[in-house]
């Protein structure tokens, strides 16, 4: 007995290849997902690592006196230290072709002899202003000149005098100063200082050009007030209008901006403890902040606020930065809103206000004695003791971002009280970026929220209709024209909704507020007068073209409210309902607003919608619908109670489908929202959404920033946000299914 060979079935073949592809693209597809979620995640760990600083270089200064003062270039490849002789001496920290590690590159001498150092001070500027015993000052500002051999890079050393190399006298009797605070730009500088006689006095030098390029100035001398001993703390903001003086525990505020007088602002007692004293005080970066060391090892951050009695200076945070000892140096940063604290034993810990965030802490200087100064970068540390210099690598790249700065509200410098802001650039050097991610989230939700109110009940109707009710003859031509719609660029639509949707309708705001009356009214008025009429007049209109009979009534109807909106608009709102809208009813009103973009979004979300949901409704078994209808149900009975609950799965995921659509839609949402990061319900405000944002800001950020990390966390957010309804979205179809599937 023979067995046979199986046939060739070339059928089985074509299955089996075609089962296996569809499983090869259902697999690619979820990798590339898993792969879009890992790079993002990789992209946007940095901006969540904690700070961390390593020792990097220790080198051996060449004595020449007690060291007083010490700074590192922005490099961080040479290091330049002060002597109590005066000398200014610099010390190359990095290995080069040139130089070797700790070689001595440039000594000067900045004090004549004669002359003895007092104090000797660091401005925000990279300036260093020294006193001299007899109340003279002399500013030095170390410069690093770069130059090229062929390919090799060399950086030299000098020194800068910007208001020239002689003494200046802060006082014009040139009476010895006990203390003083010292700030310049190109074309003035403000000294206020305490004079041996017990003078509170101010000091303005006025450059005759510009300290950059000559030197020549003139001085004006002003009196604040006698009679004060000692000042504890002393302070001149940077911008030059107030300064800031702390004498046990109380602080007095000037106003420096007057030539003839130096008013006083205010009083304020910052510390509110019983038994605490302040032991440190510092401005920090942008000069509308002052921090207040306690010595119950507390920073209190003090700012300006605005109230009904005028701008009063007010604690907006404090930060425990030692449990133990007492605060008493605090050096901020340069450009943003870090500080370093420091103890007596040498604790230092490394803050950030906005966010407040404890950064990093531990033990890192023989004690506050020891002189300790910031890298321009703020990606190191200069530290000087017995002899020696060591530069520290801070690597803290975003201390802004925290989960609560992003998602909680933030009492902003200037703001009279907490806020959820998103801006993250501006035309100023002192900004401080401000990353807020619910402004933008609640812009998605309200864009999707405005468009699907206005898609969702005008697709679904047109499914219902064109499924059910419409003839066959019809539907064959109105389901692809519709379903071509979702072809149309959104790019065409943005244009049109933001040069001329927006513009029209504030025109003719009246003529949409009688749209949603005449539209509806006339619809059921048609209605009705087609239900009256005899039925010889009915069959002289074929069945296929009944449908046509209400669009030109929606048409008059839509015209019919356009002509009475300039009548309406005079009669009921003055002439003008966009300023009714604003005055009277306190509504800010956006030309580019929620009303646009629900109209022009929600006519990009209607094909898919319709096109998905048509599918569900006229895939419904006939022998359900028949049943129903031989049981004497009638056709809206039949609609309700069968035929949209069997077809419910497919409904809710057309809707879904519209959803994720308007959540992830960039290009209306772009040109016809104004673009503004604002939390507000009304119809009439713009918003800012992710997609938009990340679309308009991305081209402009700096590889690596803050900023640009953020907005591929935006990307994540959007990424997670579609996942989750999508997610739940399968969940709830698949329970309708199972509930339905029975009918």
């Amino acid at each position: 007995m023979t067995v046979s060979a199986k046939a060739f079935d070339p059928r089985q073949l074509k299955n089996t290849l075609a089962r296996w592809l569809i499983s090869a693209g259902g697999v690619s597809v979820l990798f590339t997902l898993v792969l879009i979620f890992m790079y993002l995640v990789y992209v946007i760990k940095p901006i969540f690592e904690s700070a961390s600083i390593t020792p990097e270089a220790n080198i051996q200064l060449i004595e020449s006196g007690k060291t007083v003062a010490v700074g590192v270039d922005e490099l961080k490849e040479i290091g330049f230290q002060f002597s109590e002789s005066g000398e200014m001496s610099f010390y190359q920290l990095q290995a080069n072709n040139e130089h070797e590690v700790g070689e001595r590159l440039l000594t000067e001498s900045i004090l004549s002899e004669g002359e003895s150092l007092q104090e000797i001070q660091a401005t925000t500027a990279n300036q260093y202003v020294l006193l001299t015993t007899d109340g003279a000052i002399k500013v030095v500002e170390p410069s690093f000149v770069v130059s090229f051999d062929g390919d090799k890079r060399m950086m030299n050393p000098a020194v800068r005098y910007p208001l020239g190399e002689e003494p200046i006298y802060i006082d014009e009797d040139e009476t010895a100063i006990k203390s003083f605070s010292f700030v310049m730009n190109e074309e003035k500088a403000v000294i206020i200082a305490l004079t041996q006689d017990q003078r509170l006095i101010k000091t303005s030098l006025l450059a005759e050009d510009d300290f950059n390029y000559d030197p020549e100035f003139s001085s004006e001398y002003q009196l604040i007030q006698e009679g004060i001993d000692t000042i504890d703390f002393m302070q001149v903001t940077p911008d030059m209008s107030l300064g800031v003086i702390a004498i046990d525990n109380n602080v007095s505020v000037y106003e420096l901006d007057d030539d003839w007088d130096v008013p006083m602002k205010g009083q304020f007692n910052p510390v509110i403890e019983a038994q605490t004293n302040i032991t440190a005080m510092t401005l920090l970066s942008g000069s509308s902040s002052i921090l207040f060391g306690t010595d119950s090892g507390k920073v209190l951050q003090w700012f300006e606020v605005a109230s009904q009695d005028g701008r009063e200076f007010q604690q907006i945070r404090s930060f425990d930065a030692s449990t133990d000892e007492a605060i008493t140096n605090i050096y901020p940063e340069r450009y943003r809103k870090s500080f370093f604290t420091v103890t007596p034993t040498g604790q230092a810990g490394l803050f950030y206000t906005t966010s407040e965030a404890k950064l990093w802490q531990g033990p890192m200087l023989d004690s506050d004695q020891q002189l300790f100064a910031i890298a321009p970068r703020a990606n190191g540390l200069v530290l000087s003791s017995d002899g020696q210099l060591e530069l520290l690598t801070v690597h803290n790249e975003h201390p802004e971002v925290t989960w609560s700065a992003l998602w909680q509200e933030v009492w902003y410098e200037g703001y009279p009280e907490p806020a959820y802001i998103w801006q993250s650039t501006s035309g100023s050097d002192d900004f401080e970026a401000k990353f807020s991610l619910v402004p933008i989230s609640f812009g998605t939700m309200k864009a999707a929220l405005y468009a699907m109110l206005f898609a969702v009940p005008i697709a679904l109707a047109a499914a219902i209709y064109t499924a059910y009710f419409m003839p066959p003859m019809m539907r064959r031509t109105v389901k692809p024209t519709i379903e071509l719609m979702e072809a149309l660029p959104t790019v065409i639509l943005g244009f049109l909704a933001g040069l001329w949707l927006a513009p029209l309708i504030e025109e003719y705001l009246p003529a949409v507020f009688l749209l949603l009356i005449f539209l509806p009214l006339a619809t059921f008025v048609t209605a009705f007068a087609w239900y009256k009429l005899p039925n010889n007049i009915k069959l002289i209109l074929p069945e296929t073209f009944a449908p046509l009979i209400v669009l030109p009534i929606l048409i008059l109807a839509a015209m019919l409210a356009f002509s009475l909106s300039p009548v309406v608009e005079t009669a009921w709102f003055g002439g003008d309902m966009r300023k009714y809208i604003t005055n009277d009813l306190g509504f800010d009103f956006d030309q580019r607003n929620a009303l646009v973009v629900g109209i022009a979004m929600g006519f990009a979300v209607i094909p898919t919608i319709f096109s998905m949901a048509e599918d569900a409704i006229f895939s419904v078994p006939k022998h359900l619908t028949s049943g129903s209808l031989a049981l004497g149900a009638t056709q809206w009975q039949t609609l309700v109670k069968v035929v949209l609950l069997t077809a419910s799965p497919g409904i809710f995921s057309a809707v879904m489908m519209g959803l994720g659509r308007a959540v992830g839609e960039t290009m209306i949402v772009l040109m016809a929202t104004g673009n503004t990061p604002v939390i507000d319900w009304s119809i009439f405000q713009g918003m800012r959404t992710l997609s938009a944002n990340i679309a308009v800001e991305m081209p402009e950020s700096e590889v690596g920033s803050s900023h640009y990390r953020i907005l591929f966390l935006a990307a994540f957010v959007l990424f997670v946000f579609t996942f989750v309804f999508n997610t739940l979205a399968e969940f709830v179809r698949q329970r309708l299914r199972d509930k339905y599937s029975s009918l």
